[in-house]
């Protein structure tokens, strides 16, 4: 089935009565599961938000419509109604290419999708419907992006080995710095001596900001995101999202993708030039960072997940930002929730070949791999 095509489908299900803490539903209450994809589940995602507004920009629905566009992932969301009114959501992704296969994701690129609302008394039934969605496309795996275990059996399989990097904001950028320990305080003046030039913008940036992030991406000996999939994420979060380019010298030195909830700002990719380092240009992107969106009146500034005590996460606590649990949990049908990780070994010849490649190869390359990685 193409990304955009329509299908949509109506079950019923128990609700899941052991998560329910309330006494306004009678715990034997049924709920009907819907099921929506491609253009009928696109054409709903305004409909989505205005009714389970996101705080956090992860549970913002207007990612299905960045991933359909930039990567080409067909979006899936499962519904939960309980007499006519919508009561809960789950967003999925197909990732499907001929080279590594299909998984159902919840949701790529995002660090922590699963349920809206987050609290919701139906977690059970839609977990399962998921599960039972996997078996119908034949995927590889489901992999749920929660920040709490669920007791679905079938999703047995989990890593826990990254956390999520955190900041409760200031009120101002003055008492944010004043928040910061003498040592980061005389790292950020000496940065931002520098005076660089920082610019915000959208579409327009988006190549300015590839330029950096693809560049280090091959470094790192990983296939980069196609550029349309920033551009993309851009014009789905209209307003909600933009681009932060950093120069020195005139030359493009650094770049974030910053995206806005109703009270979380967070950065999922940010690239600054290796060979700057000495100036100090991914510290003064970060207060830039930090700083937009304390004008935003955001309460936190996320981060990103991070190994524990490795040296991005040392990064992220050096600016009070504290752990949050990641709880990925998979229903596995083929193989292991291990195998299209970097880490698992198998890659190690693949990443050495790839960090040698002229970047203009790895750029091209990169997307079409990229793509069918969960």
């Amino acid at each position: 089935m193409s990304p955009l095509a329509s299908e949509a489908e109506s079950t019923a299900a128990p609700a899941d009565p052991a998560a329910f803490a309330g006494d306004v539903l009678p715990v034997d209450t049924p709920v009907t599961l819907e099921l929506f994809r491609g253009r009928a589940a696109l054409d709903r995602v305004a409909a989505w938000n205005g009714q389970f507004p996101a705080a956090h920009p992860a549970h913002d629905f207007r990612w299905l419509g960045a991933l359909s566009a930039g990567l080409c992932q067909e979006p899936i969301v499962v519904a939960a109604r309980r007499d006519e009114q919508l009561v809960a959501l789950l967003p999925l992704a197909l990732v499907s290419t001929p080279w590594f296969g299909r998984f159902l994701v919840s949701l790529p690129y995002v660090n922590s999708a699963s349920i809206v609302p987050n609290d919701s008394p139906f977690r059970s039934a839609l977990l399962e419907r998921a599960v039972g969605l996997a078996d119908e496309l034949n995927v590889r795996y489901l992999e749920i992006r929660g920040e709490r275990e669920e007791t679905v059996p079938a999703l047995a399989d989990q890593n826990t080995s990254k956390v999520h990097m955190r900041l409760a904001l200031s009120v101002s950028t003055d008492a944010l710095m004043g928040s910061f320990k003498s040592k980061l305080r005389s790292q950020l003046k000496g940065a931002l001596k520098h005076e660089f030039e920082v610019r915000w913008g959208g579409a327009d940036l988006v190549g300015d900001f590839y330029s950096v992030f693809s560049r280090n991406m091959r470094d790192l000996g990983t296939p980069v995101f196609p550029r349309r999939f920033f551009t993309s994420i851009v014009q789905q979060f209209d307003g909600d999202a933009e681009i932060c380019v950093l120069r020195h010298q005139g030359e493009v030195a650094a770049g974030a993708l910053l995206v806005h909830g109703r009270e979380v700002t967070e950065v999922p990719s940010a690239s600054s030039l290796r060979q700057l380092n000495s100036t100090g240009v991914n510290m003064a992107m970060y207060w830039h960072l930090l700083s937009r969106a304390i004008e935003r009146g955001q309460q936190v500034f996320d981060f990103g997940r991070s190994t524990v005590d490795s040296n991005t996460y040392k990064f992220k606590a050096q600016w009070g930002a504290e752990a949050h649990p990641a709880v990925w949990q998979y229903y596995v049908r083929r193989g292991t929730a291990k195998a299209m990780r970097p880490d698992s070994g198998k890659f190690g010849l693949a990443i050495r070949i790839w960090k040698r490649l002229p970047l203009w190869l790895a750029n091209a390359l990169g997307p079409a791999i990229v793509r069918g990685i969960p």
